[in-house]
């Protein structure tokens, strides 16, 4: 029995990360998909602007 006991561990692994990655790829697009892209496209832009403001840096 101990070749059951060596095996378990790596099966419980293997199902958890298996449920894992449904969950992540079941998460991508749907409704909230446009949101999610504008909340990054706006943080991206206000990044951009800081950057890109004269000044900013006191000197």
């Amino acid at each position: 029995m101990d070749y059951v006991s060596a095996l378990v561990p790596p099966v419980v692994m293997a199902a958890f990360f298996i449920g894992l990655v449904v969950t992540i790829v079941k998460s991508q697009g749907g409704p909230n998909k446009a949101k999610e892209d504008a909340a990054v496209d706006a943080a991206i832009g206000r990044a951009e602007a800081a950057r890109q403001t004269p000044g900013a840096d006191g000197a």
